[in-house]
């Protein structure tokens, strides 16, 4: 069994599975969708999580019609939600450690600010 980021799948395999086209799959790559591993002698080689990535794009492209640009920036998104999850989950642990030293009153509220971010969305 290999490992979820183990690169280890052939274009034409990845092809085969997931029912496309290898040029669709080097497309992506183009497009900076998907970057698989590369081995000494140049062949791209797939990981299971390129595999769940690249299903992804397909049930985008193909089930709701977004374009790869707008692919791209869904893609640009959940990156940043899963960037967010992952400091969340870190500062919940840093106030657990806290209340269990008892450096933190019960009663007051804690806010810890670390970053503030703005998200535009241009429309017509």
């Amino acid at each position: 069994m290999h490992g979820y980021e183990e690169p280890v799948y052939l274009i034409s395999v990845v092809a085969k599975v997931l029912s496309i086209h290898p040029q669709t799959l080097r497309q992506y790559e183009r497009e900076g969708l998907i970057e698989p591993s590369r081995t000494e002698g140049r062949m791209r080689l797939y990981s299971q999580r390129d595999m769940d990535k690249i299903k992804m794009i397909l049930r985008l492209t193909r089930d709701l019609g977004v374009n790869l640009a707008g692919v791209d920036i869904v893609l640009q998104f959940k990156n940043q939600i899963d960037e967010f999850e992952k400091e969340i989950e870190l500062l919940k642990k840093e106030l657990a450690t806290l209340k269990k030293q008892s450096t933190i009153d019960e009663n007051k509220n804690l806010i810890k600010k670390k970053h503030l971010y703005d998200v535009i969305l241009f429309g017509e």
